[in-house]
């Protein structure tokens, strides 16, 4: 027989009824004359007993081991009130074993599933379909799954299409390398795997379908960490005669939908807004985390003529002030915590913080004997703190000041427990750069170079340094979820920015030259948005750890330790491609 219910069904209502479960030993617990085990499939587990009266089969319950895999028909019975379990959805009952079958076996396992502890990470993913079948692993892919689903109305339910683009493109560049892909039929030339569709969607744009989306993976060969992967998945979207209130609503309303159908919680909206320099000033970072305060406080006026040597110089060079305040801790804050905040900030690259206690007996810090008990006051009170708080001050370039401080109260808020975990915030920065320094005195585009700059500020010859875009972040609880712009659809603009980003025109063609001749026959005005959809899946299971929300994911070195990719491969097919190889590999290569 088939199984009549999965392993999560059955509940106190079904009590009487005759059942055939399918699924793995999860726990066997073989106590000589009587066997309990769970019996687990993705849905859930049921408890089965097997009785000592039943001579036969307790004998063959003796033989199972975890994650053999067995056919149980059995009678469901409930569970005395002192039994029931509320830690699973069919605690309320268990079944009587009647018959047993065994399926299949199990080798001894690699690590023990029902213990999470019991395998590191290279463990887990070298066997991962073991991996996957832990209830907790499962639940973040049930999750994914129900995401995807609730995208999908959202965007449907606003006449989004969904069409697919190539994975096999040219090269562009785009910010980070690409993976190639060589050509068998064209000696010499490769193809690449898109870091993103966006030449594409906006070829559709131009193609005359004004709402497209696609899940879709995207590719970098980028040094990786624990919230990135050398491959990925996108929620793209792209709209056409819209600007950026139509693609905040858009996604606005997907991430309510999420909300409700995910979290069965209610988003706010409008989300709110804040410019990319106001999210530096207060937050030190791009992506600030609302969830606790901590604010960045510009402290320049209050710190000059100090008449302390670091302060007046950051002053005089241009540079700023600024500081936050940890509530609390001044008591607590040893000379042992301030050495390591002073080498955490060296890290950082800053050259070093001024770190002031408010304490029992009054204000205290280092530079006191210049500055005067007054003055700390000053900034005590510029900050909005009081006695037993901390204060950390940085004096140096704003950008510099922003890292240091923006960093450090994450820190902080990390270590004292101050982000409120049981809450989401989010919101929109906007306003981006245009520009960013390459390094070598040149310029690359912030985000992509087919972002619109403020028409304004481009008109009127803003430097290029000052000059904004019309691009826009989504971040929640400091995390971005995804990035946007409104699209330069005008030839003659793009051709600026291609000027100002010293991309000349026959370069330009040899990149672009698709896009750019199709701005040629008839742009409309589009703008885009781009989810980082395991990200998303990410902050909604509570993870922290990319790798837990992919069914497949890369080590931090792009290595599937499951299937041993990247693999080699061997001559003949290098021969094929019209490429050899450097040196012959060996154990150590991989």
């Amino acid at each position: 027989m088939k199984r009549t219910h999965t392993c999560g069904a059955l509940r106190p209502e079904d009590e009487g009824s005759r059942v055939v479960l399918e699924g793995w030993v999860h726990r066997h617990r073989d106590l000589g004359g009587l066997v309990f085990l769970d019996l687990r499939d993705r849905y859930g587990m049921t408890q089965v007993v097997f009785e000592p009266e039943r001579e036969e089969l307790i004998a063959q319950a003796h033989k199972l081991h975890a994650e053999y895999v067995v056919r149980v028909t059995g009678q469901v019975r409930r569970r005395p009130d002192s039994m029931v379990n509320p830690n699973m959805d069919t605690g309320g009952v268990e079944v009587e074993a009647l018959e047993l079958e065994l399926i299949n076996k199990a080798a001894v396992l690699p690590f023990t599933i029902s213990d999470p502890d019991s395998a590191n990470d290279e463990l887990r993913l070298t066997y991962r379909y073991m991996d996957l079948r832990r209830p907790e692993q499962a639940r973040f892919l049930k999750v994914r799954h129900r995401m995807t689903r609730s995208i999908r109305a959202s965007l449907e339910e606003r006449d989004f299409m969904e069409i697919e683009t190539p994975i096999l493109m040219k090269s562009t560049p785009e910010g980070a390398r690409d993976y190639l892909v060589p050509s068998r039929e064209y000696p010499g030339r490769f193809y690449a795997l898109p870091q993103s569709p966006q030449t594409y969607k906006q070829i559709l744009m131009l193609a005359g379908f004004d709402r497209y989306y696609q899940i879709v993976k995207c590719f970098r060969d980028e040094d990786l960490r624990s919230d990135r992967q050398p491959e990925f998945t996108q929620v793209d979207l792209e709209m056409s005669f819209a600007d950026e209130e139509d693609v905040f609503e858009a996604c606005e309303a997907l991430m309510a939908r999420l909300f409700r159908d995910v979290r069965d919680e209610e988003l706010s909206l409008p989300l709110p807004r804040m410019t990319w320099n106001e999210a530096m000033d207060r937050y030190g970072s791009d992506k600030p985390d609302l969830r606790f305060g901590m604010e960045i406080v510009d402290l320049c006026e209050t710190a000059k003529g100090s008449g302390f040597k670091v302060f007046d110089s950051a002053l005089e060079a241009g540079g700023v002030v600024r500081g936050i305040a940890l509530p609390g801790q001044a008591d607590s804050f040893s000379r042992k915590k301030q050495d390591k905040i002073q080498d955490y900030v060296r890290h950082l690259g800053g050259k070093g913080v001024v770190i002031v206690r408010w304490l029992e007996d009054g204000i205290s810090s280092p530079i006191e004997k210049v500055t005067g008990k007054d003055f700390l006051e000053r900034l005590a009170a510029g900050l909005g703190a009081g006695p037993g708080d901390v204060l950390f001050l940085a004096a140096a370039p704003r950008r510099e000041v922003c890292k240091v401080l923006g960093n450090l109260r994450l820190k902080l808020a990390g270590e004292y427990d101050l982000i409120d975990r049981k809450r989401s915030e989010l919101l929109w920065v906007t306003d981006f750069p245009m520009f960013e320094e390459d390094g070598d005195g040149g310029l690359v585009a912030a985000h992509h170079p087919f972002t619109q700059p403020d028409p304004k500020g481009l008109a009127e010859k803003v430097p290029p340094a000052e000059l904004l875009s019309r691009g826009y972040d989504l971040v929640m609880d400091g995390v971005e979820l995804g990035s946007g712009s409104v699209r330069i659809h005008d030839e003659e603009m793009q051709q600026q920015v291609f000027d100002l980003l010293g991309i000349a025109p026959e370069e330009a063609r040899a990149k672009f030259g698709f896009l750019l001749e199709a701005f040629r026959y008839g742009a409309p005005p589009h703008a885009g948005f781009a989810f980082g959809f395991d990200r998303l899946v990410m902050l909604f299971t509570g993870t922290e750890n990319i790798r837990d929300v992919i069914a497949f994911p890369k080590t931090t070195t792009a290595a599937s330790l499951m299937d041993g990719a990247p693999g080699d491969v061997d001559d003949n097919q290098l021969e094929e491609l019209g490429l050899m190889r450097r040196k012959k590999l060996d154990s150590s290569d991989h």
